[in-house]
């Protein structure tokens, strides 16, 4: 049962990985924890859909003014916990997690979602911008639309979260439990 357990994390967790992107090509976006403008802490349930498969993740987030933590459990077992305190990344991984699974993109990911547009746009670098328009986001490399981002409501970590990555070709649903 254990090595039938392994081998179908590693299979979920390999569908839902990006490949990482060249280093040049990387955003990089790491925003103080601060810059949310807000203390929350909530559950999530992950669906990443890419080249045909569907996969889930359950996900407890809590970001404080001076500290971002994130714990990833699939099929009820830890295979991530990452503590980000707006300088320095601590990361545990599951010894079956992928290398293409970076702590780096995660948090990427959850800052373009979560925090607010204006703190996003001042700390995107030159050739990057961000849009915000109602319940979308978009955002741009060389004015080429990046990623689109879709919210089911106010705030943010509420309600339902549609980001597709048009340059990595996967679609992460972020479903938020009900308070």
């Amino acid at each position: 049962m254990r090595a039938y357990l392994t081998a179908v994390l590693a299979a979920l967790l390999l569908a839902g990985c990006a490949t990482p992107p060249p280093p040049q090509a990387r955003l990089g976006l790491k925003l103080p924890p601060a810059a949310l403008g807000a203390s929350i802490s909530v559950q999530q349930h992950l669906k990443v859909e890419r080249a045909g498969r569907t996969d889930d993740l359950d996900v407890a987030l809590q970001v404080e003014p001076e500290a971002i933590d994130v714990v990833g459990l699939a099929f009820g077992q830890r295979v991530l916990t990452l503590h980000y305190d707006g300088k320095d990344m601590k990361e545990w991984r599951h010894v079956m997690l992928p290398a293409q699974v970076r702590a780096d993109d995660v948090l990427e990911d959850m800052q373009l979602t979560l925090w607010p547009v204006e703190a996003v746009a001042q700390a995107l670098p030159p050739g990057w911008r961000i849009a915000e328009e109602g319940l979308r986001r978009t955002l741009y490399l060389d004015d080429q639309p990046i990623m689109l981002i879709a919210y089911s409501g106010q705030p943010r970590w509420s309600g339902t979260v549609v980001l597709d990555n048009l340059r990595y070709k996967y679609r992460l649903t972020i479903q938020f439990a009900a308070d």
